[in-house]
């Protein structure tokens, strides 16, 4: 007996699903997402405020964006993902439909329906693509997971620590400081 072949998905899938409707594609297969929740939202709003003054305030060159925002991690039409926060320093890769090859710096904040996706397939997926540093907020857990792919690296934190940003020497955050 032959197996049912598994159907893969390409961006073409995901641009006509219905209005409203938000999926990530990864390898062929579409994830649907849950609408984030209020807590999920004041995390990523004031992770970007931080992050934007302070590329800002040192005139960096860098360019944080704000989920919704597409990023095509590889040069195919199979891999299509929203990171909370996505900030991409090679101004080549942005185009007007969001990035085309791997931010520098990916953050998600993790909701209980996308709880396996940020921890082990969106973690795979960002190292082979080659993001540089990955963040995982965790605001069940009080913790921080960061990924610092560069130097083959991984540290946990919590929300009182001061977490360094690896793309940044000398730039580090403290959740705790913020208006979460």
């Amino acid at each position: 007996m032959a197996l049912a072949q598994e159907k893969t998905y390409t961006i073409a899938d995901i641009y006509a699903l219905p209005d409203g409707e938000r999926a990530e594609l990864i390898d062929g297969q579409i994830y649907s997402m849950a609408p984030p929740s209020r807590k999920h939202q004041d995390i990523a709003g004031e992770l970007f405020g931080t992050i934007r003054e302070y590329i800002k305030s040192n005139n960096g060159s860098c360019r944080p964006y704000i989920a919704p925002f597409a990023v095509f991690l590889a040069e195919n039409d199979k891999n299509y993902v929203e990171p909370d926060i996505s900030v991409i320093c090679d101004p080549h890769k942005l185009h007007d439909n969001g990035c085309i090859g791997a931010p520098d710096w990916i953050i998600e904040i993790v909701s209980s329906s996308s709880r396996s996706m940020d921890y082990y397939k969106k973690l795979f997926k960002y190292r082979t693509a080659g993001v540089r540093e990955y963040w995982i907020v965790d605001h069940e857990r009080n913790l921080v997971t960061v990924y610092d792919f560069q130097n083959s690296s991984a540290a946990n934190y919590t929300f009182t620590d001061d977490i360094p940003v690896n793309i940044y020497p000398g730039f580090s955050i403290n959740l705790s400081k913020l208006d979460i």
